[in-house]
């Protein structure tokens, strides 16, 4: 299984979307602290998040509270950046491994890149572009990960396999 960390996320929308990630692939979502917006059951329902309870959820005060409580993070974590020296086809995902991801509006915390820089990866892109959308960002490397892992527990047939 997968461990995707959100780290300080501000757009639920974004939030959103990847949770719907995490529940069709059953990954892990781990959020780091501060967030910007509210994720109790009472905002999650109101958002019409109907696939919440396919998301296994946890929250943290912040990075140091991540790996206080996930050592293992540390030993098996990948950064997504755009400022990363190499691109995500380089990575060699494990099961269980760490994706982490920064705000929307300024990344990942640059001591944090700099910590863990032969783990930082990216997703080519124009030079004229500054990234891609938070979602599916998570979504492409989520992707690249279980199709290295050749999809563990997920259906890999539609119902037009049987015609």
């Amino acid at each position: 299984m997968l461990n995707i960390v959100l780290v300080e996320p501000e757009i639920p929308q974004n939030c959103g979307n990847i949770a719907r990630t995490c529940a069709a692939t059953g990954a892990r979502l781990h959020l780091v602290r501060p967030l910007g917006f509210d994720i109790s059951e009472k905002a999650v329902k109101r958002a019409g998040l109907d696939y919440w309870h396919l998301v296994e959820v946890a929250d943290y005060d912040g990075l140091d509270d991540l790996f206080r409580r996930h050592p293992e993070a540390a030993e098996d974590c990948w950064l997504a950046t755009t400022k990363a020296p190499q691109d995500y086809t380089h990575a060699r995902f494990r099961d269980g491994c760490w994706l982490f991801f920064g705000k929307e509006t300024a990344g990942l915390p640059e001591d944090f890149r700099r910590a863990h820089y032969a783990r930082c990866i990216r997703l080519p892109i124009r030079a004229e572009a500054r990234s891609l959308n938070l979602s599916n960002s998570v979504a492409v490397v989520t992707f690249e990960a279980l199709r290295q892992l050749d999809f563990p527990g997920l259906q890999k047939t539609g119902e037009m396999a049987d015609s």
